[in-house]
């Protein structure tokens, strides 16, 4: 398969497949325990549908929403991804440059493989930072410092990993950070030569936010599980994240939110933003989907704070699922992390290009000329008997 055979979602994930290392492909395709979240997070966009209005006298459809301070060209964003270097030695560099093409908002981890400062002064797109709170507490004054010299626009707190979920995948791979050969990965990494081979060709594997501070995973292998246990503080509450938004001082989002309870707390703590999300269903398996929560958060917060779905994308149709609901945005990271591995920045500008047409021809589909035309009335559960007045007009 080739890029330019490339359409959807499962074909940028079959070319990753190919391109990638066992460890590396499962490391990004896997999740917790039995992995009924992960695959839930998709499957919850198809138990409703979309209802269209048709001659609306729509020609064009205006895709920019506001999310965190800024203005997007669309209502879809890239989440921030750990390690992306690991999967093409690009990086960051691929998502940033198609965050700026496309004028769209990308975001950085901690654990991010180029730093703060590189991708500030690469790019004017707008800019997210995730923020873990480790053990170091001068560690997350640090990283916060250095975002805003770095001219960042907003903050995004992740509160869902005090300790890393079961990732069963990981543990039969051997994935570590830095990669390291071992009796079971051996032979896919000599059957993947062409990754092989720009990994050692380019830059040495670095975590550069947060390797001054803590060696684990930059100079020190060590699995991804092993590192959120043992680097994250587990007893954060809610005061925590109150001192990080004054400490910030701008556009700020907790990433994590599902429940009700929580999304008002994240209100009354002034928060810009809550990101409904499980973490791309790593976590706690058996938890609800981002999509299945939205209407019971929206109903409790909508119109008192940005609300952005996060995970499960994988068409226009889902965004606008989202939007019609009451979303402000919608994010995702394996959207577009399989196009980087299977090719770099052409890789993400075409999976993300496409997305985005999706998102413009349904909204003409739907005729709606804007994302404020976009409604509840026009999502209908799947299975949703006929209404009375629908059943007198068929007679």
């Amino acid at each position: 398969m080739r890029l330019s055979q490339c359409y959807k979602f499962e074909d940028f994930r079959k070319l990753a497949k190919r391109r990638l290392p066992a460890p590396l492909f499962h490391y990004i395709d896997g999740g917790a325990d039995d992995e009924v979240t992960l695959n839930r997070n998709t499957a919850a966009y198809d138990e409703v549908d979309l209802v269209p209005n048709v001659l609306a006298d729509v020609d064009q459809a205006d895709l920019s929403v506001e999310v965190l301070g800024r203005r997007l060209d669309m209502p879809l964003f890239m989440s921030p991804t750990a390690m992306q270097r690991l999967f093409h030695h690009e990086g960051e560099w691929a998502i940033a440059r198609t965050a700026e093409a496309l004028g769209t908002m990308f975001g950085l981890s901690t654990i991010g493989t180029r730093s703060i400062e590189e991708l500030g002064a690469l790019t004017s797109a707008p800019k997210l930072f995730q923020i873990y709170v480790h053990n170091d507490a001068g560690l997350t004054s640090e990283l916060i410092r250095r975002c805003r010299a770095a001219n960042y626009d907003a903050l995004a707190l992740t509160v869902d990993t005090i300790v890393a979920g079961n990732r069963e995948r990981d543990y039969l791979t051997g994935m570590t950070t830095p990669p390291k050969l071992t009796p079971r990965s051996l032979l896919s990494f000599l059957t993947h030569a062409r990754w092989t081979y720009n990994y050692l060709r380019h830059d040495k594997f670095d975590l550069p936010n947060k390797s001054a501070s803590v060696d684990q995973g930059a100079r020190v292998s060590s699995s991804v599980v092993d590192y959120i246990n043992k680097q994250m503080k587990r007893s954060i509450n809610w005061d925590d994240a109150a001192r990080m938004i004054e400490e910030w001082g701008g556009p700020f989002a907790i990433k994590g939110v599902m429940s009700v309870a929580d999304a008002r707390r994240a209100v009354d703590v002034g928060a810009s933003a809550i990101m409904i999300s499980n973490h791309g269903g790593r976590q706690l398996d058996g938890s609800r989907a981002p999509f299945d929560q939205l209407p019971a958060i929206v109903d409790a917060v909508g119109g008192k704070i940005e609300i952005i779905v996060d995970g499960g994308i994988r068409r226009g149709t889902h965004v606008l699922k989202a939007l019609a609901m009451g979303a402000t945005a919608c994010s995702g990271g394996r959207l577009y992390l399989y196009a980087l591995a299977g090719a770099g920045t052409k890789g993400v500008m075409r999976a993300m290009r496409l997305l985005r047409d999706e998102i413009e021809r349904d909204m003409l589909l739907m005729g709606c000329s804007s994302i404020a035309d976009l409604e509840p009335a026009m999502v209908a559960p799947r299975n949703n008997k006929r209404s009375d007045s629908d059943a007198e007009g068929s007679i």
